[in-house]
Parts: structure tokens; sequence; C-alpha cells
């Protein structure tokens, strides 16, 4: 009898190459179409939904592919470099040994309390991620793995408690600028309103978040094994909770994390307050990496090392996010991407009414596939969905539900995703790895959204 060969998933670049090539295939089968646009009345260049017209194919040739890689990569050198350098600023972080004693000791003190901790920092970083988004917080991925292994759990419950935070903060949408004040701007509605149900919303997500959280976490305690990244988690687990091996905490152990969480305080408020951008994020991790290496002892060529070395662990996230950002290049450039929009907006029309808020929901995950950017989706969908909705008698303010959740939710999913692959790069946790853990969870999202969507149409959430 013939062997019979498990099927193994594929390397994430050789994912987001599939679906690169895919996006190129549909350049030739789509006929490309575009909107004109125009400034509306508060200043935001959206499309003019009865201007849509088709236009001249622009095929695009697999050959020319890896130039469409390149400009991907050039539109993303801001989160590129900022991946690299915070890389860098934690091992020198972690060569001091500062973490693992601090985590040493959070893990004896929360050794009863471990399901509260894992509540409460989903819970803080949820409501952070109700105004930024969760690229910001890629350089606390590492800390947060560091946590979770050492309260017995694996790197996957380390990592899902910035992401599924962020998710639900973000995807409620009750304070964000990029999606929700972008949307109500298009729509002509009263900046932030209805946030009342988005709160509603977000405690929901929340607590069915929370439990799926919970009990992943119970399982994966209690049998290590049933965990998708057990043997990965074997050395990482010893590297970083023995205290013996890096000594107690000591003074300078005691700066170097003070520089950290000043360093992460500043980058938060400095997003809140100041609207700092990429750059200034990484201007912050390369301070961390020397004034942490000062304070650790370290020489100059020591802290050079531990930055390079740093950096060097983050290639592969650097490459899978720039390679993510070469599909939309290719459906932009190839002209398919209104024409998809246009093509969605008129299949809601047939859809029965009670399904019509649930059905855009699922339309915004499919236009997500090809705009992950959330006020470029925004600007792109809005304009037809709104006309749509005052047609078929859904609500605007429903309308901007479905896009939020839309938008959001499947960012967690995607491997063209920024927030999600940053993320589970800096923490070495493949694509695969994270979708054995997310594929019911995501499932369990899109029905908590379609109920949601269904509840706001029978109540004419509002205004308009």
């Amino acid at each position: 009898m013939g062997k019979q060969h498990k099927f193994t998933m594929p390397h994430s670049l050789v994912i987001i190459t599939g679906i690169m090539i895919a996006a190129a295939v549909l350049t030739w089968v789509i006929p490309a179409g575009i909107f004109e646009r125009a400034e509306n009345s508060a200043g935001v260049t959206v499309i003019l939904p009865e201007t849509f017209h088709f236009v001249a194919s622009n095929h695009i040739s697999l050959f020319s592919l890896p130039r469409y890689m390149v400009e991907g990569y050039s539109g993303s050198i801001d989160l590129i470099l900022m991946i690299l350098f915070s890389g860098g600023a934690f091992e020198v972080i972690t060569s001091s040994g500062a973490l693992q004693g601090v985590i040493s000791k959070m893990a004896r003190h929360f050794a009863k309390r471990e399901e509260l901790f894992i509540i409460g920092v989903m819970v803080f970083f949820a409501l952070i991620c109700t105004t930024i988004g969760v690229n910001t917080f890629m350089g606390f991925a590492p800390i947060m793995v560091m946590f979770a292994l050492s309260l017995g759990y694996d790197s996957i419950v380390g990592v899902a408690l910035i992401l599924l935070g962020g998710a639900v903060g973000f995807s409620a949408g009750m304070l964000n600028l990029n999606t929700t004040i972008v949307s109500q701007r298009i729509a002509e509605l009263p900046l932030y309103s209805g946030i009342g149900y988005r709160f509603f919303c977000f405690v929901v997500y929340l607590v069915a978040t929370g439990f799926y959280l919970v009990r992943y976490a119970r399982k994966v305690k209690k049998n290590p094994r049933l965990s998708p990244m057990y043997e990965e988690d074997l050395k990482t687990r010893e590297m970083t909770v023995q205290e013996e091996i890096h000594g107690p905490l000591g003074v300078r152990k005691i700066l170097v994390i003070l520089a950290l969480f000043v360093a992460l305080g500043v980058i938060v408020y400095g997003g809140i307050r100041w609207g700092w951008s990429l750059k200034d994020n990484t201007a912050v991790f390369i301070w961390l990496g020397i004034v942490a290496g000062v304070l650790a002892g370290f020489s100059p060529s020591k802290i050079a090392q531990c930055f390079t070395a740093g950096a060097k662990r983050m290639i592969g996230a650097a490459l899978i996010l720039g390679l993510a950002r070469s599909i939309s290049e290719v459906l932009d450039a190839g002209g398919v991407l209104d024409t998809i929009v246009y093509a969605i907006g008129k299949g809601i029309y047939v859809i029965p009414k009670f399904l019509q808020g649930p059905v855009m929901f699922l339309a915004n995950i499919i236009i997500n596939i090809f705009i992950v950017s959330g006020s470029g989706q925004a600007a792109v969908v809005m304009p037809v969905f709104i006309p749509v909705s005052d047609m078929i008698g859904i609500t605007r303010q429903t309308t901007i539900l479905a896009f939020n959740f839309g938008d959001g939710f499947c960012n967690y999913i995607l491997p063209m995703s920024t927030a999600l692959m940053g993320n589970l790069g800096a923490v070495n946790v493949p694509y695969e790895k994270w979708m054995k853990f997310m594929g019911k969870l995501f499932v369990i999202w899109v029905a908590v959204g379609s109920l949601l969507l269904m509840i706001a149409q029978a109540i004419h959430y509002g205004p308009m």
C-alpha cells in the first residue's frame, strides 16, 4: 500500500503569492470599470454612484507581478521599518534578562487569577483600539506571549490578547476616525451618532470573544499538546520563565523595564493625542533600543549586535507585509476594484429585506479582501451602499455598522492583513496555526454580527 501524504499548509508567502496570482487573473476575467470621484460637502473625496462606466481593460501579466511586489514593499516601508526596529529594541531588552525577571514575578502573582488577567488585558486593548488600529501594538506582542507562556498557556493566547481585543475595539466602531467617522461624513450623519448601539455591539462581541479565548486557554493549559504551537513553544517557554537562569531583578533591570513602559506609553499617547505616524513610532523604538542597552550596562557593540539579531528575526514578518500590500496594487492597476463594488451593490437589491443588513456585512467582507484600508474602503463603498440603503429602507446608520463589521473582523483571518501578519510575525506564529484557532471564532463573529444587524434593522437604528 502506498503511503498517504498528510496535507501541509503552505508557507504564508506562498499563500499570499497565490492570492496575488488570482488577483492578476481577475483582471483578465472581470471587465475594468470606474466611478468618477469628487469632494462632498464635508471635503471627503468619494465616488459618484451614478457615474460608473466600463473602461478599457488593463490586463496584468504574471510576468509583471514582481514589479508590483516591489511597489507593495515600497508602499509599506514605514510599517516594515517599524517591525524591524521594534524587533531590534526588544532583543536588547530580552538580552538584559529584565523582561524575563518581571514575567517570572507576574506569573507567580497571577497564579490563581489567570483568567481574570486574560479578560482584563483583552478589554484593555479593546478600549484602546476604539480610536487607533492594532498596528500600533505590534511591539507589545512579544511581551504578551511571554506572559501567556509563563502562565502555562501558549503563544496563540498571548498574541490573541492583542489581536482579539483590538479586533473588537476597532470593528465595533464606537470612536474610530478612519472608519466610522469617515463613513458618517460621507453619509452626512452627525459625527459619533449612534454610539449607544455601537457600545452595545462592543459589549456583546467582548463577551463572545472573551468566552471563546478563555475556553481555549483552559484547554491548552490542561493539555498543552492540544495547542497548534506546542512544539514551537517548548523552547520559548524554557527561555522566558526561569528566573534562576536570568538572575533576580536588580536596579538595572528595573530601569530597563521602566524604559520599556515609558516608550510604549509615549507611542500610545502620541497616536491618540499627537496623531503620530508609523515613522514616529519607529523612532521611539530606536531610542528604546539604545536607552535600554545603556541602562543594562551593554557596550555600544553589544547593543548593535542585539539590535541586529532582533531585526533579523522580523525579516519574515516584513516580507509578508510587503507582499500582502502588492495584492491591492495589482487589483488597482487592473481597474477591477470599482467593478467589484458596483456588482455587489447591485446584487443587494434582490435580497429579502430581513437579510439585507447581514448581506451588506458579508459584502463588505468580500470587498475587504480587495481593499484592506479602512478609510479607503469607506470612500469606495459608502457612496454606493448609502443610496442602496435609502432605496431599500435600511437606515444609513445600519449600513455603516455593516461596513464596520465587514471591514474590521475579517482583518484577523486575511493573510494580506498587516494588523494580523505583523503581530503573528513578531512572535513567530505561523498563519496556518493561527487559523486552526481562529477559524471557529470568525464564524461566531459573523453569526453575532448578522444577528446584531438584524436587530439594528428591527429597531430602525438611527438617526437616518
